[in-house]
């Protein structure tokens, strides 16, 4: 089948399949119930937050056989809500039923070598980097890429498989410690700030982009992101335009996001996810139809929704750190009266098993009218500091 191909709209209550079984899932799939359809989540974690809520949970790695034959006989299209899914697992299940976004787009935005060689051979802006597949590939990069940062190819993500070197010394041992992974050693930049872009793309090739948000990490990990982004117009219409020719330029049907540096007031792509992403956690509570809509209308076929927002939103992603914040030893639930006390603020918990240090538990957005982003900003900050997070 070609996934690329124009077919029907498919209606509720059709059958949907979601290839991973975390937060981005679990909200798919409550647009989904929401829109009438049903859904299976195809997850190995037995306390999968999405399969907890689907209408089946297939328990199974992403390659077992019964688990895939029973999802191209049983769904009528598939999605998926991270890029690490086997790519031999979408080309199969795209025999038998459409998936969105295809496999060769996946895989392209899964391995940072085709990522980065993609944004190259296509003439979108990037900063230096260098394909290190070997300790001689290091010998013979220009002392000008240091500093760097060093980043595993395949499987690294919120700073995971990432090493910050200052020269070709301590990139050479942190190459060592990656067993034998091949590697990517981007040039470190210094940035005026973060930006991205969540967009949807249907079959025909429309584009409808949410708002550019403004984002801000901590040790890897998206902290914050404000929408409107503070930033000039022409520099978040450049953003959208650049979003936009990459999923042109990937043939992409779904939801996807692009991540940009800001650099001496231009734009470099810095990563790109074939899924809704974090930072578009906003239009949950701030816009007319949510990412996790978009992407049940651009799998189904159904027109897209605009991406209008209504609001200016400040969103705070909470880690399991919280759990931990008066008892190093025991996870201890945290006060959330403290956050429901404050005025045009959502709470979103994913209903993870366990919380840990680092993992994303859950988020929370304060709204404000849309001409004030500054009010919503400091309304996130300060329920942020009264709830505990450091």
């Amino acid at each position: 089948m070609n996934n690329d191909s124009l077919t029907p709209p498919l209606l509720p209550p059709a059958t949907l399949g979601m290839l991973g079984g975390g937060q981005l899932g679990r909200f798919f799939v409550a647009a989904a119930h929401e829109m009438g359809y049903r859904v299976w989540v195809l997850d190995p974690d037995p306390h999968s937050p999405a399969g907890r809520i689907a209408d089946r949970h297939l328990c199974a790695d992403y390659s077992d056989a019964a688990a895939l034959a029973a999802i191209a006989e049983g769904c009528a299209a598939v999605t998926t809500e991270f890029e690490n899914v086997p790519a031999a697992t979408l080309d199969h299940l795209a025999r038998f039923v459409p998936v969105r976004p295809s496999a060769s787009a996946v895989g392209v935005c899964q391995n940072r070598i085709l990522e980065k060689s993609f944004l190259a051979e296509h003439g979108l802006p990037h900063g230096e980097f260098a394909v290190i597949r070997s300790e001689t590939d290091l010998v013979d990069v220009p002392d000008t890429l240091f500093p760097a940062i060093l980043k595993v190819a395949r499987f690294g993500y919120d700073g995971k498989g990432q090493s910050t070197v200052a020269d070709r010394g301590e990139a050479l041992a942190a190459f060592r410690q990656c067993s034998g992974e091949a590697c990517v050693l981007e040039k470190r930049l210094t940035l005026d700030c973060e930006v991205s872009v969540v967009l949807a793309r249907d079959q025909a090739g429309t584009v409808r982009a949410f708002p550019v948000a403004e984002n801000r990490h901590r040790a890897g990990i998206l902290d914050v992101s404000l929408v409107p982004a503070r930033v000039a117009p022409a520099l978040a219409e450049e953003a959208v335009a650049l979003a936009g020719q990459i999923a042109e330029k990937l043939a992409y049907v779904g939801v996807m996001a692009v991540e940009f540096f800001v650099v001496d007031g231009r734009l470099r792509v810095n990563e790109m996810a074939p899924r809704p992403h974090n930072s578009g956690h906003y239009t949950l509570d701030a816009c007319v139809a949510s990412q996790y809509e978009q992407q049940v209308r651009a799998l189904c076929g159904l027109p897209l929704e605009s991406g209008a927002v209504h609001s200016a939103a400040a969103m705070v992603n909470v880690l399991g750190d919280l759990w931990f914040a008066h008892d190093t030893a025991s996870a201890q639930e945290p006060d959330w009266g403290q956050l429901f006390a404050v005025p045009a603020l959502k709470l979103h918990l994913y209903g993870k098993h366990q919380a840990r240090r680092g993992r994303k538990m859950g988020h929370f957005t304060a709204l404000a009218p849309l001409e004030d982003a500054e009010g919503a900003l400091h309304a996130a900050l300060s329920a942020r500091a009264a709830i505990g997070i450091g």
